[in-house]
């Protein structure tokens, strides 16, 4: 009869390329994060990451431990990756400590930071490679579990499709074809080596039934599913939001603050993010500085805080002329502006002044000129668009002359909840001034002129909106950030009858040659304050002490013409002009966090060699493993050809691979380097093995000489020589008594010994078809009544002393 040793060098590849083909299928849904992750070192770490993952199921699972154990083995092997890569305090380097933990929840905590304000795609980051590490490590645990563990590969595809999720509800535009091709691919291959897997299982225990393989049929249902979901997502378009148009019927916005997002709590977090990233670059300034609005805020809530305010209108298309704001006068000397987006994807396409015209906006945007604010459906990213505006503002003595507003919605003055000491102080502050600039001005000083003791700070935290608090912040604490200061003013103006807004965008950033750069650290809140018949002037409260504030003319006592218009008026103002690295803390930090392009220089940048040699070598690796794969009869004779070739693929690959940890980090590298040494004996003896039992399996003139080696080998792995001066007979003898062989053993113990003294003596050079099974046979019961040691499989004797003296007995 025909035993399983014949599929060893053929079909039970599936059981072994299960784990890898489930590891692969992970790393293939993971390419979906491009679209909200820049760079592809990422994919470096997830691969060593689901590598690690697999590679750990598969040493537990030959233990025969049980489930739950190899998936906490696996979690652990993952946590002291992760540990290795970027912490420096974990115990010998790689195992989690009180530290270490500690550390590696700092670094999560920074990637939470950067989620909760970075814009898609966000920077490839350490912290956001540690958060993807941790995301899909445990995502490739579920996928081994089930795919391997449980034998459930179907069932794995729910954890793949929530990868795609998470990718797919936040970025901008669809996902990339190819990442959806990837991942369905590697899904289809999965199913399919499962199948065959199945059907090989099931051709062992019904030997004479010769029905097809599932695999085929799983990768022709894959294969249809995929090419039904391609052509369906090409053509139904219709579905979803992409490209929808504000007013097609449904609005957007609302009560509560609009489009799905905490303006405040967007501005806290790029304050809070830690080392600035370039969001603008903008190019035409004229020799003014002003800030750039992104959004103005209208409804003051209680308790809660400034939101948009009602449901945004339909507006008219961004690209092209835009309507007048309420209250322009028009004229003014026009400005054409290019503004760059960087890293900026968001509602919100920020503004300059009072627009007249923007070009190279895409459809998607829409202007509301009410609110003076460029905004979409769904956040998206822009190219570099043209803004023609104008910056000129009214003198101190024109708006001295403006009456109470008449011409603006009653919404602009509601101040809800706000009485007792707060508008009491306001009223005084306001008190002694006959008209709305002077009292506008009047509560701009109380905030900035320094005799009051407010101070400003960027440790910011989750700011407490409630009229307590308000009163607390004015009153007692006196020290917050921009938010602060725009909310307390904006709601005292209007407890006096003005109507107000607060702005939220960014200051005047720094200029890198004829480049105005505008970072992170630049966004900012301030007040607008309306005045009939000129629309919206700025009022900035936050008494900034780094040079990055703007105080517009009409309030620093220069007119247009940078002539005194109220000298009184200078000695207690400032007029700042673009900032140039250097001038501030904040400002000059910048060009030391930021490269030219805004990326960051905090990484040292691998070594050209390093990169030089990872090619050549991966190079070779390749070469040597196609001589292996594809030389056939050439590579036959002589039999240390073959070999080299073999040693040198999986060499070459070796150092590829630690050349590629090294990447992330030498530890790892050296880890692998050890590894693959301690690993190096269990692995050649595998390969001797399968070459062994390939040459049984092809019956030619070589199969009963292999088969007697496989097993003299397989004795000498469990400690017992056969010494080269016994006979077959004698060796088998000894065979028997020693690992006690049961029945099935010794009868095809005789089948081999018959075998290989036939193959000395006989002209028929085919071997007996019945050897694979008598070796089969044999190996069983060697594993059943003399089972390998743990130490036995990693460092096999037969691989370690291969000869013995020739005297060696070790009956003696």
């Amino acid at each position: 009869m025909t035993g399983r040793t014949s599929a060893v060098g053929n079909d039970n590849w599936v059981v072994n390329a299960t784990p890898a083909v489930a590891g692969l299928a992970t790393l293939c849904a993971a390419t979906a994060l491009s679209s909200v992750l820049d760079g592809v070192l990422w994919l470096v770490y997830l691969a060593v990451a689901i590598a690690v993952v697999g590679g750990t199921g598969v040493l537990l699972r030959a233990t025969r431990v049980p489930a739950p154990v190899v998936a906490l083995g696996q979690l652990l092997a993952l946590t002291c990756l992760l540990v290795t890569i970027f912490t420096r305090s974990g115990v010998l380097v790689v195992l989690p400590g009180p530290q270490s933990l500690q550390d590696l929840l700092s670094v999560l905590a920074d990637s939470m930071a950067e989620v909760q304000t970075g814009v898609p795609p966000v920077p490839d980051s350490p912290a956001m490679r540690c958060l993807v590490m941790v995301a899909i490590g445990v995502v490739a645990i579920l996928v081994d579990t089930l795919a391997v563990g449980l034998g459930a590969p179907a069932a794995s595809g729910l954890v793949l499709l929530c990868v795609f999720a998470v990718p797919a509800s936040l970025a901008d535009e669809m996902l990339p074809l190819w990442t959806f091709v990837f991942g369905a691919g590697a899904f289809a291959l999965l199913l399919a080596v499962d199948g065959q897997h199945r059907h090989e299982a099931w051709r062992g225990r019904l030997p004479h039934r010769g029905q097809s393989g599932s695999g085929p049929a799983a990768t022709a249902v894959a294969g249809m599913a995929v090419v039904v979901a391609l052509l369906a997502g090409l053509s139904l378009t219709v579905v979803g939001t992409v490209g929808r148009l504000p007013g097609t019927g449904e609005e957007i916005g609302g009560g509560n603050g609009g489009l799905g997002i905490d303006p405040m709590t967007q501005l806290r977090g790029m304050l809070n993010q830690g080392a600035p990233r370039e969001l603008f670059r903008v190019r035409n300034m004229p020799g003014t500085s002003a800030y750039l609005r992104a959004m103005t805020l209208r409804q003051y809530v209680p308790d809660k805080g400034w939101e948009l305010g009602g449901s945004m209108p339909e507006g008219v298309p961004a690209n092209g002329p835009l309507p007048w704001q309420p209250g322009d006068p028009g004229g003014g000397e026009v400005s054409d502006i290019r503004i760059e987006p960087v890293n900026w994807v968001d509602n919100w396409l920020p503004v300059y002044g009072r627009p007249r015209e923007a070009r190279a906006v895409d459809d998607n945007w829409r202007f509301d000129p009410e609110r003076g604010m460029i905004y979409s459906v769904r956040p998206r990213k822009s190219g570099e668009y043209t803004l023609e505006t104008v910056f000129d503002t009214p003198s101190a003595d024109t708006l001295r002359k403006v009456g109470r507003q008449a011409d603006i919605d009653p919404a602009y003055l509601e101040a809800p909840g706000v009485e007792g000491r707060v508008a009491e102080l306001a009223r005084r502050i306001v008190s002694g001034n006959d008209n709305q600039f002077d009292q506008a001005t009047a509560l701009y000083r109380y905030f900035t002129d320094g005799t009051q003791g407010f101070e400003y700070t960027t440790q910011t935290s989750t700011a407490n909106t409630s009229v307590d608090a308000l009163e607390d912040f004015v009153f007692n604490g006196k020290k917050g950030y921009c938010e602060q200061y725009a909310s307390a003013m904006a709601i005292m103006a209007r407890s006096v009858g003005m109507a107000s807004r607060v702005a939220l965008g960014f200051t005047a950033g720094y200029a890198t040659g004829d480049v105005q750069t505008i970072t992170s650290q630049d966004a900012h809140a301030w007040v607008e304050i309306y005045f009939a018949g000129y629309g919206w002037m700025t009022f900035d409260p936050t008494p900034l002490s780094d040079g990055r504030g703007v105080t517009p003319p009409y309030i620093s006592g220069l007119d247009a013409d940078d002539e005194e218009d109220d000298p009184s008026a200078s000695a207690t103002t400032t007029t700042t002009t673009t900032v140039a690295p250097g001038t501030s803390a904040s400002a000059s930090a910048v060009p030391d966090a930021l490269g030219q392009d805004g990326t960051s220089s905090a990484d040292e940048s691998t070594p050209t060699w390093h990169l030089v040699t990872l090619g050549v070598v991966a190079l070779l690796a390749l070469l040597a493993t196609l001589a292996v794969r594809f030389g056939g009869a050439r590579l036959a004779r002589p039999v240390w050809l073959r070999t080299a070739a073999v040693v040198a693929a999986v060499a070459g690959w070796a150092v590829v691979a630690a050349l590629v940890l090294a990447l992330l980090s030498w530890w790892l590298a050296v880890l692998l380097l050890l590894a693959l040494a301690v690993a190096t004996p269990a692995a050649v003896r595998t390969w001797r093995r399968q070459q062994r039992l390939r040459a049984v399996a092809g019956l030619g003139p070589e199969a009963a000489s292999a088969a007697w080696q496989e097993l003299v080998a397989e004795s000498v792995d469990r400690g017992t020589r056969v010494p080269r001066t016994e006979t077959v007979r004698v060796a088998a003898r000894r065979l028997v008594r020693v690992h006690n062989l049961d029945e099935q053993g010794r009868d095809g113990l005789r089948a081999v010994v018959g075998a290989v003294e036939r193959s000395w003596y006989s002209a028929q050079s085919a071997a007996d078809p019945s050897l694979p099974g008598a070796v089969d046979n044999v190996r069983q019961s060697l594993n059943r009544n003399a089972p390998l040691a743990l130490k036995a499989k990693v460092l096999p004797r037969s691989v370690l002393q291969p000869k013995p003296p020739v005297e060696q007995d070790p009956d003696e």
